[in-house]
C-alpha cells in the first residue's frame, strides 16, 4: 500500500479511537436506567457512574499528552485503547455498582491516554492543507458520534441489554489496535525527555479538584452543605459544603504547579507543560476561546435527551434516532470544512461553525416546550451539529498550528484538557440551570394551584432529583392531572432556560475567537517530518 494511501487509512483507524470514547461517555446517558433496575444501585452510585470517566479523563491528559511525546504516541494510543476495551469487559460483566464504578475509573484512564494522543498523531503526520483535512474528519467524528452514541445506546438497550453498551466496545477496540499497528507510523520527541513526577501529581491534584468541585457542586452545595450530607458512607461534620475546600486545592495545587514547572524550566529540566508554548499567541487564546466554547457545545445533548423521554414520552431508541439530525449535520461539516481547507483562514470557519451552533441551540430553545412539535427539532439539531462538526476541528487545528511538532503531545494534551474543565463546567452551570429552573417554575406554579406546601415541596423534589423521571408516575394516577401538567411544563422551561445559557456561552466564545487573528500559519511547512520529529515505519 502506498505510503500516502496509508496514511490516510491510519487517520480512519485514529478518528474510530476517538469514536471510541466520545460513544462510550453518551451511550451510558441512555443506558443508566437499566442499569438502575437491574444493580439495584443508588442515586448517589449513578452519578458516579456518570461522572467518575469524566473526573479521571480530565485529571489525566496532560500526563499522557507528556509521555506520548517521550515514549512514543502511537504506543500510547494502542495501550490506552487495550486498557479501555479491557475495562469495558469488567463493566459489561460487573455484578455491582461499585464494579461498575470502579470499570468506569478504569476507562477514563484509557480515554485520557487516547484523545490526546490521535491529535499528536495527525499533528506529526500531516502538513499544510491535509492536515486542515485531517483536523475537519477528526472533528466531524466528534460530534457525529456525540449523537450516534445514544442511539446506539437505546438500540443495544432496548434490543439486548445495557451490559451491550460496554461490550461494544471490546470489537471496537480489537479493530483499531490492529489497524493502528497497519497504517501508523510511530512518532516520538528525539531527544528523551525527564518525566516530570511532582508536575504530574500536582496536575492531577489540580484538575481532579477543580472537575469534583464543578461536578458535585449542585449535589454537595456550592457554599453550605446539604443537610445530612454524607460523602462514602462519611457524615460530613461542617456546615460549610466541601465544594469551596475542593476548590481551595485546587488554587493552592494551581500556584504550586506553575512555581514547580517555572523552576525545573530554569534548571534545564523538563516540566509537565512548557510554558513557552502559552506564550504562542494563537495557542494561548486558542485555548481560552476552546474552554468557552465547552461551556455550551454540548448542553443541548445534555437536557434534550431527559426533556424528550420524560415530557414527550420518548424512548431511548426514539431519542437516539431523532439525535441522528445532528450526527448528519456534523458529517456534511466534515466535506465542507475539507473543501475549505486552504482556501478560508481556519479561523473564519470556527466562527462560523460557533454561529451555526448558536442558532442550532437557540432554534432548539424556542421549540422546547410541553406540547411542542418535535418534527422542527430535526432541522435545529441538523444546523447544531454542522456547526460542531466545523468549529471542533477547526478550533483545534487553529490551536496547534504554531506548536513545535516536537511538542504536539504538550499543547494537545493542553487543549484537550481545556476542553474537558470547560465542559465539566458546563454540565455544572447548564444542570444548576435545568433542575433550578425546572424546581423553582414548578413550585410557583403548584403554589398558584394551591396544593399545600408539604405536598408541594413532595412533588418538586421527586421531579428534580429524579430528572424529570417522576412525571410518568404522576401522569400514571388520574387525580394528579394537573400536577403532572404543570411538572411538564416546569421541566419544559427548565430545559429551554438550559439550551439558551448554552447559546450564551457559545456568544462569549464566538467573541473570544476574535483574539485568533486570521489563523493562517506563519511558517511555511514542508512535507516531510521535521529534524526534531523522529518518525517511525509502522
Amino acid at each position: 500500500m502506498a505510503t500516502d494511501s496509508r496514511r490516510w487509512l491510519g487517520l480512519v483507524f485514529i478518528s474510530v479511537a476517538v469514536s471510541l470514547i466520545i460513544v462510550d461517555s453518551t451511550i451510558v446517558n441512555v443506558a443508566v436506567p437499566s442499569i438502575v433496575e437491574e444493580l439495584k444501585i443508588s442515586s448517589t452510585e449513578v452519578q458516579w457512574v456518570q461522572e467518575v470517566y469524566t473526573l479521571v479523563f480530565a485529571s489525566l491528559l496532560l500526563l499522557f499528552g507528556a509521555f506520548a511525546d517521550r515514549f512514543g504516541r502511537r504506543r500510547v494510543m494502542l495501550i490506552g485503547v487495550s486498557v479501555f476495551a479491557a475495562s469495558s469487559v469488567l463493566a459489561s460483566f460487573a455484578p455491582t455498582g461499585e464494579l461498575l464504578i470502579l470499570a468506569r475509573f478504569v476507562q477514563g484512564v484509557g480515554g485520557a491516554m487516547i484523545l490526546p494522543t490521535t491529535l499528536s498523531l495527525i499533528n506529526s503526520t500531516f502538513r499544510g492543507r491535509e492536515r486542515g483535512i485531517a483536523f475537519a474528519v477528526w472533528g466531524s467524528t466528534i460530534g457525529g458520534m456525540a449523537a450516534v452514541g445514544p442511539l446506539l445506546g437505546g438500540w443495544l438497550t432496548t434490543a439486548f441489554s445495557w451490559r451491550w453498551a460496554f461490550g461494544i466496545n471490546i470489537p471496537l477496540g480489537i479493530i483499531i489496535v490492529i489497524g493502528v499497528l497497519l497504517t501508523v507510523a510511530e512518532s516520538r520527541e528525539s531527544r528523551k525527555r525527564s518525566i516530570d513526577g511532582v508536575g504530574a501529581l500536582l496536575s492531577v491534584i489540580l484538575f481532579g479538584s477543580l472537575v469534583f468541585g464543578l461536578i458535585e457542586g449542585r449535589t454537595f452545595g456550592w457554599w453550605i452543605a446539604e443537610d445530612g450530607l454524607t460523602i462514602g458512607g462519611w457524615t460530613w461534620p461542617l456546615s460549610v459544603s466541601p465544594i469551596p475546600f475542593a476548590f481551595a486545592i485546587t488554587l493552592v495545587a494551581l500556584v504550586l504547579f506553575v512555581r514547580w514547572g517555572l523552576r525545573r524550566g530554569r534548571r534545564g529540566q523538563d516540566p509537565l507543560i512548557d510554558f513557552s508554548l502559552l506564550s504562542i499567541s494563537s495557542f494561548r487564546n486558542g485555548n481560552i476561546a476552546a474552554l468557552v466554547v465547552s461551556l455550551g457545545e454540548f448542553g443541548l445533548i445534555l437536557a434534550l435527551p431527559l426533556w424528550l423521554q420524560f415530557v414527550l414520552g420518548f424512548d431511548a431508541l426514539q431519542v437516539g434516532l431523532l439525535l441522528l439530525a445532528l450526527a448528519g449535520g456534523s458529517f456534511v461539516a466534515s466535506g465542507a470544512a475539507g473543501a475549505f481547507s486552504g482556501k478560508v483562514p481556519a479561523v473564519v470557519v470556527v466562527r462560523v461553525g460557533i454561529l451555526a451552533e448558536i442558532i442550532g441551540i437557540a432554534w432548539a430553545g424556542f421549540i422546547i416546550g410541553p406540547d411542542a412539535a418535535w418534527g422542527w427539532l430535526i432541522p435545529a439539531l441538523a444546523v447544531y451539529g454542522f456547526g460542531v462538526g466545523l468549529a471542533t476541528a477547526q478550533l483545534t487545528g487553529v490551536i496547534l498550528q504554531d506548536v513545535p511538532v516536537e511538542k504536539s503531545g504538550q499543547g494537545s494534551g493542553m487543549q484537550s484538557t481545556s476542553r474537558q474543565v470547560g465542559s465539566a463546567l458546563g454540565v455544572a452551570i447548564l444542570g444548576t440551570v435545568l433542575f433550578t429552573t425546572t424546581g423553582g417554575v414548578l413550585a410557583a406554579s403548584l403554589d398558584d394551584a394551591g396544593v399545600p406546601s408539604a405536598a408541594a415541596d413532595t412533588v418538586v423534589t421527586a421531579v428534580v432529583d429524579s430528572a424529570g423521571a417522576a412525571i410518568a408516575g404522576l401522569e400514571a394516577d388520574p387525580s394528579q392531572a394537573q400536577i403532572a401538567d404543570a411538572a411538564r411544563t416546569a421541566f419544559s422551561d427548565g430545559t429551554r432556560a438550559s439550551a439558551l445559557t448554552a447559546a450564551g456561552f457559545l456568544v462569549i466564545g464566538l467573541g473570544a475567537t476574535f483574539a485568533l487573528g486570521s489563523g493562517r500559519r506563519r511558517d511555511v511547512e514542508a512535507q516531510a517530518p521535521r529534524p526534531a520529529e523522529r518518525v517511525q515505519g509502522a
